[in-house]
Order: structure tokens, then sequence, then C-alpha cells
């Protein structure tokens, strides 16, 4: 199925009034497909996807457009009152368990200040009486364990639609880190194809490539023992795939982040430590200087394991740099001879 198809299904079944829409709008060339912009969906000439490393007015810029996507489709829908215990997570995991700080804040806000803005549900489709999440995961854990009721939007969500939601939201809030939105990906090409992962996440096809490759190269036991890394992108974990090319590598990753004063480190840290660790140290190069009988100084010579250099200074010893040039080709013949 193609993105236009995907996004018309979204925008008939229960989506919003398109009157109004203009002012809620991404600059041009973003994917907007929950909020119904058929009109920008053959505009893929730009990136969408979220930079890591962006300014953190940039990010509060696409939380508050992440808002008025959720504000959005509730207006003109029904808000309902829902026991948390009948609702079930999206069939397609995107998180990892990370820090409890965040966790702790969102769970205070909400008691203070009650649920601002409502999750996205759709029927079960395999539990009548039951409903599944599209986006709102985090305020859903955190409303169960105040033990009150969610504020929620009911609306009948093919599988794709469902994934297309979950996808744009947590794009527009940029709260997953890179190796969870891979994980993600990953996730759906099981069930859906390119087009449809492509569209769920706003990302082009070369980006979605090398997060499923990073995915297939890096075992899940090794990921889940890293976690989330919040600040680690994409060359960072790209550079860990790489160094995991061996089986003997890869058993040393897995025995270094198990152990106990690694798992105590951040999950950021974890990452960081296991890659200085993998990487080949190489030793410091030596250095020693030639010099004549009288103690005159002739050259300086520096070697490791990748290579050798000899440093004649034309000032102490003008000739003898002539006589090493001119002969190098005779002694490289002469080597060659007797080897």
């Amino acid at each position: 199925m193609s993105r236009k198809d995907v996004f018309a299904n979204l925008n008939q079944q229960g989506a919003l009034p398109t009157e109004g829409t203009a002012d809620v709008r991404a600059p041009k060339g973003r994917l907007r497909p929950i909020l119904g912009s058929p009109d920008l969906i053959h505009d893929t000439s730009r990136s969408p996807v979220g930079a890591i490393g962006q300014s953190l007015s940039e990010v509060s810029e696409r939380s508050r457009r992440a808002e008025d996507i959720e504000k959005r489709l509730a207006e003109g829908q029904a808000v309902v009152s829902l026991d948390t215990a009948d609702i079930d997570p999206s069939f397609i995991p995107d998180r990892m368990p990370g820090a409890t700080e965040a966790h702790d804040r969102l769970v205070s806000s909400i008691r203070d200040q009650g649920q601002q803005v409502p999750i996205l549900v759709r029927p079960h489709p395999e539990s009548p009486g039951r409903y599944q999440v599209a986006f709102g995961h985090r305020r859903l854990r955190a409303i169960h364990e105040l033990g009150a009721r969610v504020n929620a939007v009911v609306r009948d969500l093919t599988d794709e639609q469902l994934v297309v939601a979950q996808g744009q939201e947590n794009n527009e809030r940029q709260d997953l880190t890179y190796i969870e939105k891979a994980r993600f990906a990953d996730r759906l090409q099981q069930r859906f194809s390119r087009d449809v992962i492509m569209a769920a996440m706003s990302l082009y096809k070369s980006d979605l490539s090398n997060m499923l490759s990073v995915v297939a190269r890096i075992p899940d036991v090794l990921i889940e023992s890293i976690g989330p890394a919040p600040t680690v992108g994409r060359r960072s974990w790209i550079e860990l795939a790489e160094l995991l090319s061996n089986t003997k590598s890869l058993d040393r990753a897995v025995a270094f982040v198990g152990a106990s004063e690694v798992q105590y480190l951040p999950s950021e840290e974890r990452f960081k430590s296991l890659l200085a660790h993998l990487k080949p140290q190489q030793k410091k190069a030596t250095a020693r200087v030639w010099s004549t009988r009288s103690g005159a100084r002739l050259a300086k010579v520096r070697h490791n394991d990748a290579k050798v250099e000899i440093i004649i200074d034309r000032k102490e010893a003008p000739e003898f740099a002539s006589f090493v040039l001119d002969k190098l080709q005779s002694l490289f013949e002469e080597y060659r001879s007797t080897n």
C-alpha cells in the first residue's frame, strides 16, 4: 500500500474535518498525515526526520506541534473516560525501559494539573470490550499509577492507521531515542511494507535502511543491556554495529555490558564505555634518535604497530638525506631478492 493510500484511509475513518487545518500545519515539506494533509504527501524532497542534537527551542516547538496534533484529533470527537485496566498497549512496542525521572515528572504533572490532552485508542480488534492505544502510552501508564480514569478519543483504526498515528506522534514529540526508533522500525517491518514504515516514521529510504541494518547487526540482548541511550545518535550506533562484526567482539561486548559496575552506569554511559572498550587500542609510537659516533644527529625514527617513520633533518645532515633517498629503490630491490 502506498503512502497516499495509508493517509487517505486514516482520513476516511473518523478523521478530522479538513477546514481550519492550515493554521496548525508544519512548515512546507513536513508530512502531517495524522492531521489529514494529502497535499503534502507528494512533497518528499525534504527529509522530515528530526535531527539529533537540535536546539532546545526546536525540540520545544516539535513538542508543541505534537500537542496540537492530539488536540485537533480530539476536536469534533467524543472524549470518553475509560478504566486504564481496559486498555492494552499498541501491538508494536516502541519504548525501552529508561530513567524514571521523566516518568515521575509526568505523574506529578497529571496529579497536580490533571490530564490536559486525551490519548488515542481504538476498539481492540481481538478482545471485545477492550481498547488498544495508538498514542499516549506514557500518559496511560502515569494515570494508571495514580489510580484514575483516563480521557481518551476512541476511533476505528486499521493496523496501518494505528502505526502511522503512533509513529507520527512519536516523531513530532522526538522523545524516542535513535535505537528505540530503529527497533520500532524493525518490528513494523515484520508486518508492514517499507512504504508504510516510512510514512509512519517520516523517514527517507536510506534512513530506514540504516536503522534496520543497526538492529540486524546488534543482538537484542546487547541492546537491552545498553538501554535507550538518550544522547547516542545514528553514527555512534552504526560504529558499534561495525565493531561487532565478528563473534569474538560480540562475546566481549555482552560480557562487558553485563558486568555489575557497567550496569550501574546511566544508559548513555554504558554505551560510551562499551564503545571505548571495543575500539582497538593503538600503542603509543616509540621514538629514538640515530646519531653519528661523534654525537651528531642523523635522523629520528618513530614506529608503532601501524607504521615506521624516519625523519631526517636536512639542516643537520643534508648529504645523508640525499643518500638515503637515492638508495631507497636499490634497498627495496635487495630486500625483495632475498625474500
